[in-house]
């Protein structure tokens, strides 16, 4: 077979490695030519702390894609995550230069030049500005150019991470002689494809809940304006039950999923569940309460750190978050997770059921931050620095697993 450009976009999670193929040809459409998930070594909190176990995870999950699609990856789209992330909200300024006060482009790039002149330290790197709308002297304006007035203005999220945890994810790829073209942070590439734009201009809240980091990121009248990482997951939910219960990792992760649950309810006082169930040595009874009330605790603490960080930002205002809380990613399969949220949140909360124009079998929470690494593979970070407003991928993709 052959293809006009195939790109691959790559998670490397602290429990998975998500890999989806796309064919990018002529006219400016993408198909979907493969995909695969690997198990994840060598990450932790989503950040890479064993580049050689690492390496052969990430690789091996890409060469099997490759397998299944009887093709080879031109160029990488490489998702970033992890507590090293962060941002800053920067706000730039430019006088109209011209004498009758009209506004030109010269005047927009040097505003825009201004919101994004703030430096890092050495040990830090710019890996997003994401452009907030114009005002033109204190009024917002989605487009001021040819407007008049004397003071343009413009505000940029700014997000950026630990140099070496960026340099290593890119050593990664690198590994097996593929370029990355571009990196975008996980919750930004969930976010492009999960919400349609009039969920974007309503507000909205995207969670990301992988195994080592939550993701989470806010739009506002169509924009974003905070993005953000909690270095908790559904790792650390099989930990607590772990240590809670006494029991081994294993069986606390066999916990989880099978008699799991966001949200303690009355009635589990009433059950007891079997650590193995076939009355083997070592088989006992546990509470179901106390599975509950575990899991509870840690779900409900990492909504919380998430609220937190919104209300210290004077940015959670639920009116202005009228499309609710939407989750995504592994852990957002637990049971009651949206009753957790709504519960946290006072707002509305679903689990994304992903784009419906893909294969049923992409449409699930694993699959959404590399189909929206699909979607900058279409567009770039253009999007990006404008506004993160369309989503093309929706209206230009077509699957060969449909």
């Amino acid at each position: 077979m052959s293809y006009d450009r195939v790109v691959a976009a790559v998670e490397i999670g602290t429990s998975k490695v998500a890999v989806l193929l796309g064919e990018i040809v002529g006219d400016g459409g993408l198909n979907i030519i493969g995909h695969n998930v690997g198990s994840s070594k060598g990450v932790k909190k989503g950040a890479i702390t064993d580049l050689d176990k690492a390496s052969d995870c990430v690789h091996a999950a890409i060469l099997q894609a490759e397998k299944k699609a009887e093709t080879r990856v031109d160029e990488v789209y490489l998702a970033q995550t992890g507590a090293h992330l962060s941002g800053n909200f920067n706000l730039g300024s430019a006088n109209v230069r011209s004498s009758d006060g009209v506004v030109s482009r010269v005047d927009m790039e040097a505003a825009k030049d201004d919101a994004k002149r703030r430096t890092l330290p050495r040990d830090r790197t710019y890996i997003h500005h994401i452009q907030n709308p114009f005002a033109l002297d204190g009024r917002p304006v989605d487009n001021p150019l040819s407007k008049a007035g004397r003071q343009l203005q413009v505000g940029y999220w700014s997000v950026h991470g630990d140099s070496e945890a960026v340099s290593n994810s890119l050593r990664v790829i690198r590994g097996i002689d593929l370029e990355v073209r571009d990196i975008i942070i996980s919750s930004i590439a969930s976010g492009a494809v999960l919400l349609e734009d009039s969920e974007k201009e309503n507000g909205a809240l995207v969670i990301d809940m992988g195994g080592g980091t939550t993701d989470f990121v806010l739009y506002r009248k169509g924009y974003i304006v905070k993005t953000g990482v909690v270095p908790v997951g559904g790792d650390h939910i099989t930990n607590d039950l772990s240590i809670g219960l006494r029991v081994a990792r294993k069986s606390a992760e066999d916990f989880k999923l099978r008699n799991g649950r966001a949200v303690y309810q009355s009635e589990d006082r009433e059950e007891t569940v079997w650590l193995f169930g076939d009355l083997t040595i070592g088989d006992r009874e546990y509470p179901l309460a106390a599975i509950t009330k575990i899991i509870e605790a840690r779900v409900f603490e990492v909504f919380d750190i998430i609220k937190e960080q919104l209300e210290a930002a004077e940015l959670f205002k639920p009116a202005e978050i009228a499309s609710g809380v939407v989750l995504t990613g592994g852990s957002s399969k637990l049971p009651g997770i949206t009753e957790a949220a709504q519960r946290r949140f006072g707002l509305e909360a679903r689990i994304s059921e992903g784009p419906g124009d893909v294969a049923e079998e992409l449409r699930i929470p694993e699959y959404s931050t590399v189909l929206g690494l699909l979607h900058y593979a279409l567009t770039g970070q253009d999007e990006t620095e404008e506004a993160v407003k369309p989503s093309g991928l929706l209206r230009k993709l077509t699957s060969l697993f449909n």
